[in-house]
């Protein structure tokens, strides 16, 4: 019993780290001629192929980089559904699916254990999750976003209202256990981490405002 859970949890974790390592950013590069990394902030994101390539490489990618987290996270719920798992171990396979699908996007085995900053990639495992937790993620986005045109600032604001969120939606019951709520917590640290770079810049001035090709 103890090696099928075993086996089921690192089956999990292997097949969502390696879907978020997809390197879809990378390969938008390349198509357009150019190595991504080497241009613009040089990250792999959505945002920085957006703001470098313009909306015919960065709109894909995004869907590609929210896609490998809900991939992941769906992936964890079929095979817990095929174990027929108790709702307590299907939450903490998600949450290990969420957790190791965007430290794949993060750290890709593809690009030397670099990447992007797993914005799309929670969301896309946020709408896995709950669909209606997801939705009050973006409106945070969103609205951040018109209010300053920092993208980076949107994120980060995204991800502090993440675990939020989760806390909300455990009260009233829409969740099994607490265990995503600790894992949000995580994710959301791992977010905030990623963007210091970005914080950096914005406490100095600097940080460029999104303009959209």
């Amino acid at each position: 019993m103890a090696e099928s859970v075993v086996l089921t949890i690192a089956t999990i974790a292997l097949i969502a780290y390696l879907l978020g390592s997809f390197p879809a950013g990378c390969i938008a590069g390349k198509l357009a001629g150019v190595d991504i990394r080497q241009v613009g902030s040089g990250n792999v994101g959505a945002t920085n192929v957006t703001r470098v390539l313009g909306k015919r490489f960065g709109y894909p990618v995004f869907i590609v980089d929210f896609g490998k987290g809900l991939a992941a996270v769906l992936t964890a719920v079929a095979i817990t559904k095929a174990n027929r798992a108790s709702p307590a171990f299907t939450d903490l396979c998600v949450a290990i699916a969420t957790f190791f699908s965007v430290i794949g996007h993060s750290y890709s085995l593809w690009l030397r254990f670099s990447g992007g900053k797993g914005v799309a990639t929670s969301l896309g495992c946020l709408f896995g999750i709950n669909w209606m937790a997801a939705i009050a993620i973006c409106i945070v986005w969103l609205v951040i976003f018109q209010m300053t045109k920092y993208v980076s600032l949107a994120s980060v604001a995204a991800a502090i209202t993440l675990p939020i969120v989760v806390a909300v939606t455990l009260f009233f019951k829409h969740l099994q256990s607490p265990v995503l709520l600790y894992f949000s917590l995580c994710l959301a640290a791992i977010i905030v981490l990623r963007h210091r770079s970005n914080l950096s810049r914005l406490m100095k001035g600097t940080e460029p405002r999104f303009a959209r090709k």
